[in-house]
């Protein structure tokens, strides 16, 4: 996995410099490249952008072309690998590109503010003003060969992923004249991806009550911003935080403070959530207007597909037009070694990966404006069981198939049927220290050997199921589980000003195979603190996409702790007492197959 999380890129009519450049790319296609300095005001600050400009051969102001603005993903800058490749490849076919280091980042100054709409959102949109002739660069360069729909208004798209993903949508929903997006792996809600509650959910992700702390992604990614000045000296930080924060702003060092006292009193966590939350798009979606191409990793256990599910939904009911895709690698695997035939974005292979040629249409269609060209199925996602034939299935609207139920019986078994439910109780209660382990994103970040998902005996309660019969079954999309729990300790205290006194368990699903050996899907898990244990409360689990063969089993898990992220607060015992009449529930959202 790479620490420099993937690029952003937005696109761009036709731009035309007259500063010094170099040549490059291919003998069919070429371009020449040129580094500028654009300073920009963004959140009452100045800010030097450091960036580099590609001119296709043949661009100038009589033949304009569409452009492409790429930024980096968290820790990298314009060079580093994504960032330059991408705009590369959309030199290389005709696009203007321009490819800058994010505020805070490489050589680009101020602190470091989360993709904010108001700070970095306005310098992006300070960047389209140099692509739209209407401002230069510091050295008194301007772009005069970028397709315009109208004066001051040039033909821009964006492409990226991870914090390049979401800078494109707070891009475009302070700049309207963004044309066209394709945000990958990115968030809907950090208040969600950091600090994640899976159950209560009032607004896509999102719900009033805290979530369970993912300290170990949160860790690195504090590390690597604070990082920044030491590895770029002389880079300017003045709009940093301070009181014991190098790099980013106020507000972020005060939500990371929180969230390492591992305290949740009333009015401090409305205040991180209502942070974390304005500089995500969950707070901003009903002004993007631009048509969307989401695509979101299976294998992520930062931002899972449920983020950009619910990006989907908020735009899709808009208005706004969007289709999604479900490719495979994300931020827990595969970044670096793509799977044979994915998009490889340090490879530039658009023109040879489903995904690629996904984003060429699209960008052909809002961007080149042909409108006979073909944008795709709504949803379509990877399937890593297919060995030939196309790796990708589509689907017209989104979600796919239907849903199918498994009741949990008191026996420790998963039923079809509610009439087979037995009647029984188990008990499961944590410990001091954590007891499971699911994610890998420590190890992974570190370049460190990881332990296989686990979970002691006493510290969870797991359901299986009969073997899948007649055929494999396919689950695509998040599945959920409604539960009843008995927990007098969490009763006695749920109701305290401090949240974090509430009830914390972790939902899982196992493939078991014939032999007995599990598999954690992508090695996802549903961290939930629950707002109250003497009601019912549903927990959506991560999506995935899997099959489950004949002869294996479905296993799901409820776990008292898990080792990247905070657990509960003292000793919690939970009993799941389960009857015909009143049974915890498993819904899978099912595309092919019966359930067992």
């Amino acid at each position: 996995m790479s620490l420099a999380l993937l690029t952003g890129t937005v696109l761009t009519a036709p731009l035309v410099l007259s500063a010094p450049a170099t040549a490059a790319g291919s003998a069919a296609t070429q371009y020449t490249v040129t580094p500028l300095k654009v300073t920009v005001r963004a959140g009452g600050h100045r800010c030097a952008v450091d960036a580099d400009l590609y001119r296709p051969w043949g661009v100038n102001a009589a033949h304009p072309a569409p452009a492409v603005l790429t930024t980096n993903g968290f820790g990298g800058s314009k060079t580093d690998g994504s960032t330059d490749a991408t705009a590369q490849s959309f030199a290389s076919r005709g696009y203007v590109a321009l490819a800058y280091s994010g505020l805070g980042f490489g050589k680009t100054g101020c602190a470091i503010s989360l993709d904010d709409p108001e700070i970095d959102g306005r310098a992006a949109s300070r960047l389209i003003d140099l692509l739209a002739g209407v401002r230069t660069a510091d050295d008194g360069t301007r772009v005069d060969f970028v397709t315009k729909d109208r004066p001051g208004d040039p033909r821009v798209g964006m492409i990226g992923g991870s914090y390049g993903g979401a800078i494109q949508m707070a891009t475009a929903a302070v700049d309207h004249r963004v044309d066209a997006l394709v945000p990958l792996i990115t968030w809907n809600d950090l208040s969600y991806s950091l600090d994640p509650n899976n159950t209560g959910r009032t607004d896509g992700v999102s719900g009033p009550v805290p979530g369970v702390y993912k300290y170990q992604w949160t860790n690195g990614f504090f590390l690597i911003g604070e990082a920044q000045g030491l590895l770029h000296p002389g880079l300017d930080s003045s709009r940093a935080g301070g009181a014991g924060c190098l790099h980013f702003v106020a507000a972020a060092c005060r939500t990371k403070r929180l969230l390492d006292f591992r305290a949740y009193p009333a009015d401090e966590t409305r205040t991180m959530l209502r942070y974390a939350r304005s500089v995500s798009p969950v707070s901003y979606l009903k002004s993007v207007k631009a048509p969307t191409l989401l695509v979101q990793g299976q294998a992520d256990t930062l931002f899972n597909l449920n983020e950009a599910a619910a990006t989907y939904r908020t735009l899709a009911a808009q208005g706004t037009p969007v289709k999604m895709i479900w490719q495979s690698w994300g931020h827990s695997g595969g970044m670096k070694d793509p799977a044979e035939g994915e998009l490889d974005l340090g490879q530039g292979n658009l023109d040879t990966s489903y995904v690629g040629k996904r984003i060429l249409a699209w960008f052909d269609r809002y961007l080149r404006h042909r409108t006979g060209t073909g944008t795709g199925p709504a949803f379509a996602y990877y399937r890593d069981w297919v060995t030939s034939g196309p790796t990708y299935a589509t689907a017209p609207s989104f979600p796919a198939g239907g849903s199918r139920r498994l009741y949990l019986s008191g026996d420790g078994k998963l039923v079809d049927n509610r009439a087979e439910v037995a009647r029984g109780s188990r008990e499961y209660r944590n410990l001091r220290v954590p007891t499971s382990h699911s994610e890998s994103s420590l190890a992974g970040m570190l370049g460190l050997p990881d332990p296989q998902p686990y979970d002691i005996k006493g510290t969870y309660l797991d359901w299986t199921s009969a073997p899948v019969a007649g055929g494999p079954l396919d689950v695509v999309g998040a599945p959920k589980v409604t539960l009843q729990v008995v927990s007098p300790r969490a009763e006695r205290v749920q109701d305290s000003s401090d949240a974090a006194d509430k009830l914390v368990l972790f939902a899982k699903l196992y493939d078991v195979g014939p032999d007995g050996r599990k598999t954690l899907v992508h090695r996802l898990v549903a961290p939930a603190r629950v707002p109250d244990v003497t009601g019912k409360f549903t927990v959506e689990l991560p999506g995935i996409v899997h099959r489950y063969q004949p002869g294996h089993r479905l296993r799901l898990v409820i776990a008292a702790s898990d080792s990247a992220y905070v657990g509960n607060r003292g000793v919690k015992r939970v009993t799941v007492t389960s009857a015909p009449e009143d049974t915890g529930v498993l819904e899978l959202p099912v595309t092919q197959g019966v359930v067992p």
